[in-house]
């Protein structure tokens, strides 16, 4: 029978499945510019200048890290992609809204996204705003409406309820809240990862649940597996950004390094070093395979996006 370890080893040793699943990730990040393209409003419907700078933010290239996360998810629980595409472009749409929101001015500041100028720099700071406003409600009319998702709507409630309390207060918007607030201060080590368990952590564990509400009678013990999966991903991905924004550089990250540093932000580097932070992605990622046990093979899509996850350079 294969245990944890083997099944670690298969993901991490075997440079063949790591280049097939590189082709994966490439294939479900072309069916996402395509599927976000279908959903986004024309660009030349009124409110014009609106639609483009939507469609500008959202279809500017990116790593669809939650997409992949739910795409992948959704394999290892024998669903086909076309079931969950729409959950995938909803929980797209709210990480870009976050996005877009997060680089204005009166947050972090920054000019350049993904390799070009952020939306307020290509628009303006009100249009940035309203981009964000209409992307959030898009995901949603997409979780009530689209017509590819189980039509159960219990199934619907529950993807609703999953987004909304992980964008929300106690989710993203809450961490970011609390990421404002501590500019400058000392934090332990255990705030940090309260801080972020929300900021990014939520949201990602979002893009892993969702794909799992969409099987019917899942299983308690394996739903619970998946969200152990997730939070110890969620964390180790944020670590992972924390890193670059040290160790990375602009032409590759296709934004501004040294961010957190400006802002004295309190992250895992600058609390515990580069050297402890880079242990703990480590820890995080065993846990992380270790909660995959249950699935067996089955799960080989989520363990290679995990390795992918966290050994990225940008």
């Amino acid at each position: 029978m294969t245990n944890a370890a083997d099944l670690r080893t298969a993901t991490l040793d075997r440079p063949w499945e790591a280049e097939a699943f590189g082709e994966q990730l490439e294939a479900w990040r072309l069916r996402m510019e395509q599927a976000l393209a279908r959903r986004l409003p024309p660009a030349t419907d009124v409110p014009a200048r609106l639609h483009e700078a939507m469609r500008y933010s959202v279809l500017g290239g990116g790593k669809r890290v939650r997409p992949a996360l739910l795409f992948a998810t959704a394999r290892t629980l024998g669903l086909k992609e076309d079931e969950v595409e729409a959950a995938a472009c909803a929980i797209e749409l709210i990480h870009v809204y976050s996005l877009v929101h997060d680089d204005l001015p009166a947050m972090d500041d920054d000019d350049l996204r993904r390799g070009r100028p952020t939306c307020h720099k290509a628009y303006d700071e009100a249009t940035a705003i309203l981009v964000g406003d209409a992307l959030q409600p898009l995901a949603f009319q997409l979780l009530a409406r689209d017509p590819a998702l189980p039509a159960a709507p219990a199934i619907r409630l529950r993807l609703i309820d999953i987004l909304s309390e992980a964008s929300g207060t106690y989710g993203m918007a809450g961490g970011q809240a609390i990421d404002l607030e501590v500019e400058g201060k000392q934090l332990d080590i255990a705030q940090v990862e309260d801080m972020h368990a929300r900021k990014t952590g939520a949201v990602i564990r979002a893009s892993v649940l969702m794909a799992a509400e969409c099987v019917p009678q899942l299983p308690e013990h394996l739903y619970a597996a998946l969200t152990r999966f997730a939070a110890a991903i969620g964390l180790a991905f944020q670590i992972q950004d924390d890193l670059l924004d040290v160790t990375g550089d602009v032409s590759t990250l296709g934004k501004a390094t040294g961010a957190d540093r400006v802002h004295a932000k309190p992250t895992h580097p600058t609390v515990i070093g580069i050297a402890a932070s880079q242990e703990r992605v480590h820890l995080l990622h065993h846990q992380a395979l270790d909660a995959l046990v249950p699935f067996g093979e089955s799960a080989a899509p989520l363990r290679s996006l995990a390795h992918w996850l966290l050994s990225r350079r940008y």
